[in-house]
């Protein structure tokens, strides 16, 4: 995923004409994003969240930067991180594989993991999990296509699925309802070279810049719209000018009209105004307020993207706190992408499992505070016993989401309704009793609640709602 040092500037252009989001994927909210490679069989990195490493800028010391590519805690970069001197990876690569390269891991990924894979399992916990779209990770860093490409790799034989996972995939998540998109690393990809990276300097200078490079990324990419028309194209780590971007996103709206692309076709660019993206994406981030653009955030469940075997349920968010970050998400506007690490064999690890179908039951029975919803002119508040509230808002109806259960039978809003206004509970149809108090509107329940991670309060009309102005 993109670690962004000082970037370059862009030649001024004009701004490209503006193109209306897609309302499905303003609509979606919550899409799984998948990182399998064959970093997944040794699956070993730190175990740490990388906000920590983040004080990027064009100021970092030399010593930091280093630091943070020597403790990166994605497991899906352990081709590099391996490489890197000092670094636990390597210390461990060299204990229990010695001189082993990288290259046999994927041998073992294409020969043995790829054959004995089961799509129909993936695509059942995703629409049990309540996703709208998946993305998969066609190809990342270490340059192995997860598709039988008729582009294979120039610099190693083999690099490429013998069997169509895309394919298979997309068909998958299909029957079940949902959209598939396409994640490519277009920015790195070390089969050209770049090993390893250990500091900014390092990290743009293994950026391929070549022609043939340029025109190999560009075939995939038309490879996979033609083969798979994907409903979002995911790219990544493209800090330097991409001027085959235009052109790409015209054939790509041709032949997926409701289509999205994010912000890392050419991050400066896209930043800048002067090339297009629908969408903004913000990793492993923690700001949750609404800006002009639709935006995404993506991490993974625990402190990776690719599979990490030394995580445990304690570097894992508690399905509490993911039900908590999709409500934040969505109240400020967003989409959350929310990604698994399949293990080397294929399956998803049961405590990763486990919380994408405690997700889904939650969003069961309060899902329409999520889907199809948009920002409130505020995002959040708090009821008189301290309890977050976040608000979101459908077209006739203001949902109130209160983080916690509250420990008696009313809840009091710092909302004020209007005469003649309806409160409703969850999926129950009956409207609550209500009263204005000094806090905006106390709301009766009908009994103690039980104990979950967010209730979601309906109130409408969505007009009968304001702040509570004195």
């Amino acid at each position: 995923m993109t670690h962004e040092p000082e970037q370059p500037v862009a030649p001024a252009a004009e701004a490209p004409p503006a193109r209306p989001l897609p309302p499905w994927f303003d609509d979606a909210k919550l899409g799984i994003f998948i990182h399998w490679t064959a970093a997944a069989i040794p699956a070993f990195a730190p175990v740490h969240l990388v906000q920590g490493l983040q004080d990027r800028g064009p100021n970092v010391p030399r010593w930091q930067q280093r630091q943070f590519w020597r403790t990166l805690p994605y497991a899906e970069t352990y081709q590099n991180t391996m490489a890197v001197p000092g670094s636990e990876t390597s210390r461990y690569h060299a204990e229990h594989y010695g001189d082993l390269p990288y290259s046999a891991f994927v041998e073992q990924f294409r020969d043995q993991t790829l054959p004995a894979w089961e799509p129909e399992s993936w695509a059942r916990l995703f629409a049990r999990a309540g996703a709208r779209y998946v993305v998969l990770t066609t190809k990342t860093e270490d340059g192995f296509l997860l598709w039988p490409s008729d582009h294979p790799n120039p610099h190693q034989e083999g690099w490429q699925a013998g069997r169509d996972v895309v394919g298979e995939l997309a068909d998958a998540v299909r029957c079940h309802g949902l959209r598939f998109g396409a994640y490519y690393a277009e920015g790195l990809d070390w089969t050209f070279g770049g090993l390893p990276v250990t500091d900014d300097e390092s990290f743009v200078r293994a950026m391929p810049t070549s022609d043939a490079y340029h025109a190999y990324t560009d075939a995939h990419w038309r490879e996979l719209i033609t083969r798979y028309q994907p409903s979002v194209l995911w790219n990544d780590y493209c800090l330097l000018p991409n001027l085959d971007a235009e052109a790409l996103f015209r054939t790509y709206y041709q032949q997926v009209p409701d289509g999205v692309v994010n912000d890392r076709f050419d991050i400066p660019r896209q930043h800048d105004g002067q090339l297009h993206a629908d969408f903004d994406t913000r990793e492993y981030s923690n700001d949750t307020k609404p800006a002009a653009r639709k935006w995404e955030a993506c991490r993974g469940i625990g402190t990776s993207f690719g599979y990490n075997q030394l995580e445990t349920e304690d570097s894992y968010l508690s399905s509490t706190q993911l039900i908590h970050l999709l409500i934040d998400t969505v109240a400020g506007g967003g989409n959350l992408l929310l990604n698994v690490g399949p293990t080397g064999s294929g399956d998803i690890p049961p405590e990763q499992a486990q919380r994408l179908v405690d997700l889904g039951d939650w969003l069961a029975t309060h899902g329409d505070a999520i889907y199809g919803t948009r920002p409130w002119h505020r995002a959040k508040g708090i009821t008189t016993e301290g309890l977050p509230v976040r608000y979101t808002a459908s077209r006739e109806v203001l949902h109130a989401l209160v983080l916690g259960t509250p420990r008696g039978t009313t809840i009091d809003l710092d909302v004020r309704l209007q005469p003649g206004a309806t409160v409703q509970l969850g999926a129950c149809p009956h409207p609550l009793p209500w009263q204005s108090s000094p806090h905006g509107t106390r709301v009766q329940l009908p009994a103690p609640p039980a104990p979950e991670a967010a209730l979601s309060l309906h109130i409408s009309p969505r007009e009968a709602v304001t702040d509570p102005v004195d």
